[in-house]
């Protein structure tokens, strides 16, 4: 057991010093398979998720993200095994990234508590059509600028590692879900995207305040080499067990309103909408998340308690 935990500190902590930006996610403490391995396994049940993400709707060109996700506990909830397949699009470049996570699942003493470490390989598709671009300055003379002349079609593999605890009202994780600092590139000197390297810490605990009502403060911190920390501060109030709402705040000077609706034992909906509290701000109609997970009980004997996270 100390050799299993010292050997996944060691990994998770080997990408430190190159760590770089990733995709941002508003509900991520609702399925958080998308920034860490070790969450497989952890709703209990076979669970899907599908997730769009419109940055800045009405300009055109705006970044916008999905994201399908399913995990599910296997031999007698010990393994937990999960797919996560990723789309990103921003202008003329997209980037599409499948990976599939495989969670080691260890129960402790405490009653519902679980400690997983999980591991993740994949491959990301990397897709950038410059060709397609206006330029208003298309080199001197009419001749094109050699750094956009050339598309870029190109694939890489990665993999990642993360911890994760849970019981029935906390959870903490720890995770660097991509570790190879991938470049894609025309095989010249205009080198195009670093491929991201980031290390999130991720914890949460639910407070029953009284029948009806519970409040879940929660944090997300993702560090990266010479670039800002990333903070995400969350706090989630939660209605007979029913509907979720919240506010987060970014660091990135950003502000989020979110919910849930528990349409019953299986199905929920989630929904957020960020807007920019720092001094550039846009005109447009602001970024939108919405998140349908569903949860397949085979066996209703199984689910002992709500999960809330």
């Amino acid at each position: 057991m100390r050799i299993l935990l010292t050997g996944f500190i060691v990994v998770l902590f080997f990408s430190v010093a190159s760590a770089q930006q990733a995709a941002t996610y508003s509900q991520y403490m609702f399925n958080a398979l998308a920034i860490n391995p070790a969450y497989a396994g952890s709703h209990e049940a076979l669970s899907v998720s599908a997730l769009g993400r419109f940055q800045n709707v009405g300009l055109s060109g705006a970044p916008n993200t999905q994201t399908f996700t399913a995990h599910t506990p296997l031999v007698n909830s010990r393994v937990g095994l999960g797919l996560l397949v990723i789309h990103d699009e921003l202008s003329v470049i997209n980037q599409t990234g499948v990976h599939f996570s495989y969670a080691y699942r260890l129960p402790l003493k405490q009653e519902g508590a679980t400690l997983s470490f999980g591991l993740q390989g994949g491959v990301s598709m990397y897709n950038a059509q410059y060709t397609k671009l206006d330029l208003y300055n298309n080199g001197s003379n009419g001749t094109p600028d050699p750094a956009f002349n050339q598309d870029i079609r190109d694939s890489r593999p990665n993999f990642g590692a993360g911890i994760y605890y849970s019981n029935q009202m906390t959870y903490v994780g720890l995770s660097v879900p991509s570790m190879l600092n991938n470049v894609f590139d025309r095989g010249t000197d205009y080198t195009t995207v670093y491929q991201t390297v980031p290390v999130i810490l991720m914890a949460g605990h639910v407070f029953t305040i009284n029948r009806l009502l519970k409040f879940k403060p929660n944090f997300l911190f993702k560090m990266t080499d010479g670039q800002p920390v990333e903070l995400d501060l969350n706090a989630n109030v939660l209605f007979d067990e029913v509907l979720w709402a919240g506010l987060s705040y970014k660091s990135s000077k950003q502000i989020v309103m979110m919910t849930q609706l528990k349409i019953n034992d299986q199905l929920q909906f989630g929904y957020s909408y960020t807007i920019s509290a720092g001094p550039i701000r846009t005109t447009e109609l602001g970024s939108h998340e919405v998140m349908l997970n569903y949860r397949f009980w085979f066996n209703k004997k199984g689910v002992i308690s709500p999960r809330y996270f």
